[in-house]
């Protein structure tokens, strides 16, 4: 492959550099720990990882994966790399022209994207490298700081360096577009790259978080995962379901979960899950389990805490299908809808799919107003967590892969055993695990049999507590 000038150029820079880059990059280890910081937040052990352009491999190195690969066209630099970090496996290698014959679970491009000849040829070329869930996590400089970094190469503080691509996040986002990958999300972070004691860590922890403030920050992120094109024909039957059903005082909903739940995907699995009920909701289950046993294939179980979300997590426990699904029993979901959720995630479209009760006209008594206000407040809340738009934060109905679940399990002591609704747990256990969550409406009904088992005030202030652990975990960490 013949090399371009501009490439030729960037070569010998970054040859010429190598002997001392380390050292240099110390002077910056500020920065170039928050980046790293930020990376393993979404990096887990057992991620296979692939860093394009790693210079002389700091980054890959401080990744708390186990399986980790850095590529880089400057051999002076590869040369650094090898000496200083031997549980890395490193490669001359140009990005354009990857011979690596492995997929990996995480693709990682740091502040390097700005040098390439081709943006686009290089996101094309990693798609072979990229099995149907792998995620591509780009970082690159927010141009608002053009100035100041100029600034700084003339005083001598950074290096100069060869021009680089101007690239914004929409530029990225749609480069990521032609290549076959879509990006999901996107954040920016840290106002001052440079450890000033205590003003550091309060304009970084606390204010670069905030909107407005966020967008002038010097490190923008992007997270992308490949496009998946399945046909209608290949979805129908490609997974199999676990409904879990938790039900508490819902007798007289029990039979029609059965009956007004449609066929769809290769397999149904029904779990009801009863938890400490007061009228004969767990007699129901039993008969219904009886009357059905030769057209559907019910399990049933009886809750041993308190709570939706212990509910869940039993029935989870007792789930075989590919893809776990939550109705709750008071069928204000209706069991109607359930196939969309299937076509959701099984098309690809999402990875966790999350109900929205808060777009379409409801029934008049189906929530009450307190009760609409306070979904209304927390999907703000939880889209600036979540950096992902979430209409309705509360909604019963969610779905997500048996495999990506036993991750969120394995995950789970990040966060702790906070949330005795369940919602919370899977929407955030969802976000650490990098998963693109997408928002599905539904008619959300009136129920027609029983009274809510939700406590407008209480339960109110015990989901303010746990946003404000949450954005401890998430946000201001």
């Amino acid at each position: 492959m013949e090399i371009s000038t501009r490439k030729q150029t960037i070569l010998k820079h970054f040859d010429a550099v190598a002997s001392n880059y380390l050292q240099y990059r110390n002077r910056f280890s500020y920065y170039g720990k928050d980046i790293i910081n930020y990376l393993n937040f979404f990096v887990s052990e057992t991620d296979s990882v692939l860093e394009i352009g790693c210079g002389c491999g700091e980054t890959i190195h401080g990744l708390k994966a186990t399986n980790k690969t850095g590529i880089d066209f400057s051999p002076k630099m590869i040369e650094v790399a090898k000496a200083n970090f031997t549980e890395v496996d490193f490669y001359v290698m140009d990005a354009e022209a990857i011979s690596l014959d492995k997929k990996f679970d995480v693709i990682i491009f740091n502040n390097i994207i700005g040098y390439l000849d081709n943006v686009q040829d290089v996101f094309a070329a990693i798609k072979k490298n990229c099995h149907e869930h792998t995620r591509v996590i780009i970082s690159y400089y927010n141009h608002y700081w053009e100035p100041m970094l100029n600034f700084g190469e003339t005083v001598g503080y950074k290096k100069k360096s060869p021009q680089q691509n101007w690239l914004d996040a929409k530029d990225i986002s749609n480069l990521l577009y032609l290549s076959g990958f879509e990006t999901y999300r996107t954040n920016k972070r840290l106002l001052l790259p440079i450890n000033i004691p205590i003003i550091s860590w309060f304009f970084n922890k606390y204010l670069a978080k905030l909107p407005l403030i966020k967008s002038l920050c010097l490190n923008q992120f992007l997270f992308a995962r490949p496009f998946l094109n399945y046909k209608d024909e290949e979805v129908d039957e490609k997974y199999s379901v676990s409904i879990c059903i938790p039900a508490r005082n819902e007798s007289g909903n029990i039979e029609n979960a059965i009956l007004r739940l449609p066929k769809f995907a290769k397999h149904q699995e029904i779990i009801f899950i009863e938890g400490n009920s007061s009228d004969d909701t767990w007699q129901k289950i039993q008969e219904i389990q009886e009357k059905y046993r030769d057209s559907h294939d019910i399990k049933i179980g009886q809750q041993d805490g308190k709570g939706k979300g212990d509910a869940v997590r039993k029935g989870y426990a007792m789930a075989t299908g590919d893809i776990l699904m939550i109705l709750d029993a008071d069928l204000t979901m209706p069991p109607e809808e359930l196939p969309k959720f299937y076509n959701a995630i099984a098309s690809g479209k999402g990875e966790f799919i999350n109900g929205s009760r808060l777009v379409y006209p409801m029934d008049k008594e189906a929530m009450r107003f307190l009760n609409t206000l306070g979904n209304k407040f927390f999907s703000k809340v939880f889209s600036w967590l979540l950096e992902q738009p979430i209409k309705d934060s509360l909604c019963g109905t969610k779905v997500m892969f048996r495999e990506d679940y036993l991750k969120l399990i394995a995950n789970r002591k990040f966060f702790g055993d906070f949330d005795p609704f369940g919602d919370f747990d899977l929407l955030f256990g969802a976000y650490k695990l990098n998963l693109k969550i997408i928002d599905l409406p539904i008619r959300y009904r009136e129920r027609t049999y029983g009274d809510t088992n939700i406590s407008r005030f209480t339960n109110g202030f015990m989901l303010l507590r746990m946003c404000w652990f949450a954005a401890g975990k998430i946000k201001f960490w």
